[in-house]
This record gives C-alpha cells, structure tokens and sequence, in this order.
C-alpha cells in the first residue's frame, strides 16, 4: 500500500494497542506519485475509430486525454491530501480468526455538537470509501431544520477499499464486513445503533450495498436497532413461502389499486421498469452486469495503468449518473482513492460477493426493523406507460419478476417490520452527490419510528461543546488542533483540456522495474483530527468537465 501511518502489529503483540482507536492521517509515498505521473506520462490511447462511430459503444477518447492532461499538469495531489485530512479520520485493528494480522478499518467519526442525538452507521456505496463522502457531516450531524433528527456519525472504508485494511482470501466476505462494522460501532461506545446505506441497493455491484445492511439488521439485531435500505432488490411474494403476502399482492394488482398496503405508484413503477428492460442500450447496463466472474485479469490491467482505472472510474460514474457533470477534480480524486492503496482488493471484494451469495440465516423470530426509500423512476415514462398499458394487470406483468428494477415497498413485509417508506421520484443515480436529502429523510424516518417502539435507542440530551470538537477515541476525548484552510489549487486552464497532437503523447519507453515498487518509508506524525474548515469540498474544487453519455 502506497500510504502507512502506523506500523503493523502483530497479533501477540500487544491486544491492546491493536484495538486502540488512533487518528489517522493520509500521506502517501512520494515516490509513488512519480510512479503514477510516469504511467500517464506513457500511458498508450487507442485509435480513433473511423466515422460514423457506432451507437452501441462508448468511445471516450476525447474525454479521456484532457484529464490525463489535467492529471498531468493541474491536479496536485498534495493539496487534495491536505484538504482530507482536514476531515475526522481514525484507524483501528480487529483480530479475526482467518487473519494471522489485525485488520484495520479506517473510518470518519463525527460527533454532533447538538442534543438528543442518535449513533448512525453509513455505509459507503461501493466501491467508494469514507473520504468521497466528508461532504455529509454537516447533514447528519448539524441539520438546518431544528426538527430534524442529528446524529453521532460514523463512516467506515469497507476492507480493501480507501485506507482500510483487506480481509484475508479465505474470508467471507459479507458476514465478515458486517461483523467488523459492528464490532467498530461497539468499540466507539455506541451499543446501540442505526444503519443506513448510502446507494442503491438494485444497482450496487453484486447488491453490496444491500447485502451487507440487510446482514446488520438480521444478525445483529440487539446493537443495529434499524436499517434504513434503499431500492433493495426485492421479489414478489411467493404462494408456498408467505401465502397471506402472496393473497395480498394478487389482490391489490389484479385491482391496480392503492389497497392492502400498495399504491398505484408501485404499479406504475413497476411498468415503467419493465419497459426500460426491453431497450438493449448500452446506457441501461448495470454495474452488477459488467462480466466480472474472474477478478484477477481486470485487477492486472487496473493495477498497472492509472489510465485503464480512470475511463474504468468514467464508466461507472456515467451508468450511476449520466445526468451529473463531475468536475475534472472530483473524477481525478476518486480515481486516486482506488489507485493508492491498489484496486485489486476492491475486485475480489466484488467478484467474491458476485460468486458467494452469502444468504443471511433468520436468527431472531422477529422481523428487522427498517425504513425504505424507493424511486417511482421518471414521471413522464410513467405516465405514458399509463397510456399504453391498457390495464394494470397487464403492466404489471411486463417486468421481471426474477430480477425488477423497482422495488416495491409491499413486497419487503415478508421479511421486514417495515416502520416507515419513502417513495421518492424520479431515478436513484448516485444519492451521496446528487440527492443526499433523500438519504437523510429516509434516516430521519427511521429514526423516529424505532424510537417510538424501542426505549433502548434513546437520545443523549446534552449537547457537545462545539461541532466536531469532540471525538471518542477509546475512553479519551481527542481536542483537534487548529489548522489554516489549505489553498485551493489553481484553476485548470481551458486551453489545457483540448486534447493533444499525437506527437506529443509519449510513446512506452521502458518497462517498470524492481527500483520502482511501491513502499513507503515515510511517515508523518500522527495528529489530533481538524475540524472541517471552510474550504470547498476536496471533490469541488474545478470547473465541471461534462462527461456526456
């Protein structure tokens, strides 16, 4: 890994400062930032293809060289650390039985300044770690509305992503995350707890996102109190395994009405989804549907070219989000979050949960507690699917029962004490960025509702002193030291995002060698977290750079 604050420990060593919660800064190795800069430097792009381009590809030539160019030239990395590090973070180890080393969990941990306040687990979309999401501390922790729920945020990196240790090969992979998730929410001194997921749980690769809430709310059920899921990949109601469901679901579509806990929301929805299914463009391929059965290969390719990594990055943020136009920043920064520590991890991570299915086993005779958020998709679509349909019988029909885009609130009561929904409009994209108020509506619903049937998740009435001015680390409280806000990068010359003549990309010149290899024998001194200063989020701070579909 190109970043090493601490040095390992092994686990005889001392048990003690394994699990001790310490504040973790990020510096990564100077000389692997030259190593990047000289795989961009000769980094080889494929030739244009000859007009006219086809439809059913994407070809980002275009797109892909001026941010090479901005990687190259603009972008400093320095400055983006700087800026992160001016976020709450900490490391922690937990020794598993697999793991010979203890396995440390970076995270964000943000204690709101406010009263009556509620431990929240967030778990990141995949594969993004706890850093892409500093811009939602204030949400969560200091909410606008004086109504509205605050909350003693806690936001891990999952193993093998950002700065968080990988699990072991052996390892299963959805049990144990959760395992380790809840074993941090316990360390901090929160015994009880809610948890939210930060992305769709239909589109997440493999349903990563889903499966491990979903495994927090059914085998921890004593400690995560409520799960807020959103978009979780649900079926209908089957006769032989939920008879009454089943009965009810038939009922309410056969009427198409908003009866017996349905609405006629959800059999729009659901035409609208079943008609999407029917385009084969390539702008409706999930991520999940990528191919990826085998992740070594790919893992070769991304770990040797930071290049490969970036139009990797470009893809999937152009299926989550082809409406939002990330700034060349923001593309760069998630891009160098995946390539520093090494993607790899975060494809077997992916591969393995796309192989294992990992099914959760029913542990307590009480369902678990959760709030949904659904998407009712586009208005316009649905209502010309109205139009067509005919009926409501013969729409509902359309989608794939085995596998729908929607998920439908009525059908999660077979499996769920579901205490509160949100059907939100249009498509979920990519929540954290562009909607995170639905994220935060759907944990503040939660959060009433468990309060109202479960005395255990009480509110701590007092107030902390000021905003993120207190930290747990252990049974301490850290004080952050003061620090300047970092300087804001200059801003990227439009004239250096046209792309290059082609003699002026370097050709391959040399092959890596051992001399090269990624280490890191510096270290910088560990200090007290700073407080979130008034600079621009470390993923807004360049023009947008469009990236159309």
């Amino acid at each position: 890994m190109a970043t090493e604050i601490e040095e390992p420990v092994a686990v005889g060593d001392n048990s003690a400062e394994v699990e001790e919660v310490k504040p973790y800064k990020i510096h990564v190795s100077s000389r692997y930032l030259n190593l990047t800069k000289e795989k961009l430097e000769i980094a080889r792009l494929p030739h244009e293809l000859d007009e006219p381009k086809s439809k059913d590809w994407w070809q980002p030539k275009s797109q892909v060289e001026p941010l090479i160019d901005f990687w190259l030239e603009q972008y400093q990395w320095r400055d983006q650390e700087e800026i992160m590090n001016g976020l709450p973070q900490f490391r922690t180890g937990f020794t598993i039985p697999e793991s010979e080393s203890p396995i440390r969990i970076q995270f964000i941990h943000v204690r709101s300044p406010q009263a009556n306040v509620i431990p929240l687990l967030l778990i990141p979309p995949f594969p993004f770690s706890s850093i892409s999401l500093g811009h939602l501390i204030k949400l969560f922790t200091e909410p606008e509305e004086a109504n509205h729920q605050p909350f003693h945020l806690v936001i891990p990196s999952l193993p093998g992503l950002g700065f968080s240790d990988a699990l072991p090969t052996n390892s299963t992979v959805i049990s144990s995350t959760a395992d380790l998730l809840d074993s941090l929410m316990k360390r901090l001194g929160y015994s009880f707890y809610l948890a939210t997921n930060a992305g769709a749980g239909v589109f997440s690769p493999a349903h990563i996102d889903y499966r491990l809430a979903d495994w927090l709310s059914t085998h921890y059920p004593d400690s995560c109190l409520g799960t807020h899921l959103i978009s979780p990949p649900l079926t209908r109601p089957r006769l032989r395994e939920a008879p009454l469901a089943w009965a009810r679901w038939s009922i309410a579509r056969s009427f198409g009405a908003s009866i017996l806990g349905y609405r006629s929301d959800d059999f729009s929805a659901l035409r609208q989804s079943g008609s999407s299914k029917k385009s084969t463009s390539t702008a409706n391929i999930r991520p999940q549907e990528l191919g990826l059965t085998e992740p070594n290969t790919l893992a070769y390719a991304l770990c040797d070219s930071p290049t490969g990594l970036l139009v990797f990055v470009m893809k999937g943020l152009r299926l989550l989000a082809p409406k939002k136009e990330f700034t060349p920043t923001e593309i760069v920064n998630f891009t160098q979050l995946a390539w520093l520590p090494g993607p790899e991890y975060a494809m077997r991570f992916w591969a393995y949960c796309a192989r294992h299915p990992e099914k959760p086993s029913k542990k307590s005779s009480k369902k678990p507690r959760v709030a949904l958020t659904v998407f009712l998709g586009d208005e316009q679509r649905a209502s010309q699917g109205n139009s067509s349909s005919g009926n409501a019988q013969a729409g509902a029909d359309v989608f794939d029962e085995a596998n729908p885009s929607y998920s439908c609130p009525g059908w999660a009561k077979t499996r769920y004490d579901v205490l509160y929904t949100n059907r939100a409009s249009g498509k979920p994209g990519l929540l954290a960025w562009e909607r995170p108020e639905i994220i935060a509506a759907g944990v503040r619903g939660l959060a009433a509702a468990v309060l109202r049937v479960d005395k255990r998740l009480k509110t701590s009435g007092r107030a902390e002193i000021a905003p993120l001015a207190q930290v747990v680390a252990r049974a301490e409280v850290v004080t952050p030291e003061e620090q300047p806000p970092p300087p804001a990068p200059s801003e990227p010359q439009p004239g250096l995002l046209a792309p290059p003549n082609i003699a002026e990309r370097l050709e391959p010149i040399r092959e890596i060698s051992d001399d090269t290899k990624v280490a890191s024998n510096e270290t910088l001194a560990v200090k007290a977290p700073s407080p979130i200063s008034a600079t621009p989020s470390p993923i807004q701070l360049s023009p947008p750079l469009v990236v159309t579909p």
